[in-house]
């Protein structure tokens, strides 16, 4: 009876030897595998947001051309209706007919044309910062999406394998259980564990396709695709901290962003409206010429008209105090945006720096040790040294730790991405 018993365990254990082993679930035909490089090309080039805040860029523009235009001179003419002396409409004879006619032309003083060009250049420059700063969030977006969704996969394919191997043991089990070989309470055991892992890869699974549907709507990838996310593993061993000193962050960040710069911009697009509504204050000249056919002493009068509006009440004050406020608000914004682009780098440094001394003082052979003691206790599960019970919080164990490093993992790539971020530029690739 022990021979036959032995037999059996080993015959279960063998089974989830086996499934333990699996690689991850063989893909259809039709998964699309993504690599990071590909996920940022595809964002570039077809992400909506980033397209429709480009138009803004190329409206911003067309107010340069605008600015540049000069105002179209107005050309009137009037006539007589009907002469009451001769009975005829439209009469314009030299004898009997009056008409007259003037072309005007509106001459800005000031520097009015030039003050509106600036200002129009320095909108195109706010639009253009604001693109950069779009992509400098949907960017950082994209990857933490990328790097979040990939170790989650990657978790997904331990579920998947764990399940597998104890459906097959569950079904071993269940087929001695009505030779009388096994106790019922270890089928209820084992069923257990199979669904709370069915459970939690359900879960698992929804929150993989809420990332998806993110990393889609960003790549402009069709929501029906498959997605297989793919990761050089090059990018963990090649990610190195400590060559990285807070103060060099810093200069980065105050050098590269784009939200930094366009406060700055919007200061100088403030003192350009200023400058405009200041000379908004000095009068306009409109300069005329007349011609009168009879209606003017001496008849064919031809006279140059000159006309400019006193500015007694109205010198553009309310304005003038809007655009002051405007400059010294700014001002203030800027010193806040400094402060916070300090207390971002500052954060995201000292985050970066907890984590990577959590990973670096993580043995790194422990999951390969830990496959060796996992062995070790199916062995010993076999041999019926240990029991069941104690056999599959071994097995607990093992996937807590590998979910585990896997979040650690995430955790650390997604580290230097808000470095990326916050210092506006490329420090880790």
């Amino acid at each position: 009876m022990v021979t036959h018993s032995l037999k059996l365990y080993q015959f279960i254990l063998c089974l989830t030897l086996l499934g333990f082993a699996e690689q991850s679930v063989a893909q259809s035909a039709d998964t699309l595998q993504l690599t990071l490089p590909q996920a940022e090309k595809l964002f570039v080039q077809h992400n909506y947001q980033l397209i429709a805040q480009n138009y803004q860029t190329d409206q911003a523009k067309a107010d340069i051309i605008t600015a540049r235009l000069f105002d179209n001179p107005t050309l009137s003419a009037e006539t007589q209706l009907y002469n009451p002396d001769t009975k005829r409409f439209f009469e314009t004879s030299k004898t009997n007919g009056e008409y007259q006619a003037s072309i005007s032309q509106l001459v800005k003083l000031a520097g009015k044309r030039n003050k509106n060009i600036q200002l129009a250049t320095v909108g195109v420059k706010l639009a253009e910062y604001q693109y950069f700063d779009l992509m400098r969030t949907l960017r950082y977006n994209l990857r933490a999406n990328f790097y979040k969704t990939y170790y989650a996969q990657q978790s997904a394919r331990l579920y998947q394998q764990q399940i597998s191997s104890l459906q097959k043991l569950l079904s071993a089990s269940e087929a001695q259980l009505k030779a009388g070989n096994i106790a019922v309470k270890d089928i209820i055991r084992i069923k257990s564990l199979v669904y709370s892992l069915q459970t939690e890869y359900n879960n698992l699974q929804n929150s993989i396709g809420d990332m998806e549907t993110d990393l889609k709507l960003m790549t402009n990838i069709k929501a029906d695709s498959n997605i297989s996310l793919v990761m050089d593993p090059s990018e963990e061993q090649n990610y190195q901290l400590n060559k990285t000193v807070y103060t060099t962050l810093l200069d980065s960040a105050r050098n590269n962003r784009a939200d930094l710069k366009l406060t700055q911009t919007g200061i100088s697009y403030a003192e350009k409206s200023l400058m405009v509504q200041k000379a908004m204050a000095v009068p306009d000249v409109q300069l005329s010429l007349v011609y009168d056919l009879q209606g003017s002493h001496p008849n064919n009068y031809t006279g140059l008209g000159l006309s400019i509006p006193l500015p007694l009440f109205n010198r553009n004050q309310g304005e003038i105090k809007k655009a002051k406020i405007a400059v010294d608000a700014g001002k203030n914004m800027l010193n806040q945006q400094e402060a916070t682009l300090e207390n971002e780098v500052s954060n995201s440094y000292k985050t970066a720096l907890r984590t990577e001394s959590l990973y670096q003082g993580f043995d790194k052979n422990f999951n390969t040790d830990f496959d060796k003691l996992i062995t070790e206790v199916i062995k010993n599960f076999k041999n019926r040294n240990i029991g069941l019970v104690e056999f599959m919080d071994f097995y607990d164990s093992y996937r807590q730790n590998a979910l585990q490093m896997n979040d650690m993992k995430y955790q650390r790539m997604n580290a230097k991405e808000e470095i990326n971020y916050v210092t506006g530029s490329t420090i880790f690739k």
